[in-house]
């Protein structure tokens, strides 16, 4: 079968979740990833929404953290406060799952403003919503975003949510939690940081994805893994469900 980058992230994100692990979901990318991986090989994923819903188990896509769908397929549907309080807080979610308008070499993304500063911006873009608490106490940060010399960039106009700051220790210096973002999944490749300066290493290209296709859309000069893997392509399986679930957010 025959599929867009965009079915290929979405794939290759899902499939880095597992088991039973609690999935703290944001809409967009995240989500399809999060509901794919759930419809495929990890049926007892507990997914959690920023709005209070625990084990949601929608049949297509929702359009936002208040669609009625996650709370009608919910386990159990509790306050904001309460979300952030005791599961997220704590360290009570395994993942956190988010989105980027801009990424830069540590991990640090912004989805706040874009060029100009804060008050004077050329882009405004929808803020932080619950994303930096999510990047600051989850026990591990996964990132999916579309690749391009505008998204991933040497520096973030605005850290929304804080990744690995300028290099190894300044999560730990500032009492964050959990690891960090510890896997960045686009539309060309995946990335890992490096476990002696956190910086984003290429460790693996999708199916059809040259070298030189991430380079053009890195902001800096990236660096690949001694053994640069290869995603496999999605299945008939995946793809199938993953349409489904498009079709029937329509």
């Amino acid at each position: 079968m025959t599929y867009t980058s965009d079915e290929m992230m979405a794939v290759a994100a899902a499939r880095a979740l597992s088991g039973r692990q609690r999935v703290f979901v944001g809409i967009g990318l995240p989500s399809t990833a999060a509901n794919l991986a759930r419809r495929t090989h990890a049926p007892d994923l507990v997914l959690v929404y920023e709005s209070g819903t625990l084990g949601s188990k929608p049949d297509r896509l929702p359009a936002s953290i208040g669609d009625g769908i996650l709370a009608e397929t919910a386990d159990a549907v509790i306050s904001v406060p309460e979300v952030f309080n005791y599961w997220l807080q704590p360290g009570r979610i395994d993942v956190g799952f988010l989105g980027a308008a801009q990424l830069d070499r540590f991990g640090n993304i912004n989805t706040t403003v874009i060029g100009g500063d804060y008050h004077h911006p050329k882009v405004r873009l929808p803020g932080a919503g619950g994303a930096p608490e999510i990047a600051a106490s989850c026990r591990e940060v996964y990132v999916v975003v579309r690749q391009t010399s505008r998204s991933f960039v040497e520096r973030v106009d605005f850290v929304t949510s804080f990744g690995h700051g300028t290099g190894k220790g300044d999560r730990e210096r500032l009492g964050l939690r959990g690891a960090g973002p510890t896997l960045v999944i686009t539309d060309l490749g995946v990335f890992r940081p490096d476990p002696d300066t956190s910086e984003l290493v290429l460790t693996d290209l999708h199916e059809g994805v040259a070298l030189d296709d991430v380079r053009a859309a890195t902001g800096w000069d990236v660096k690949v893994a001694p053994e640069l893997g290869r995603t496999p392509p999605p299945t008939a399986e995946e793809l199938s469900a993953l349409r489904a679930l498009k079709e029937a957010s329509k």
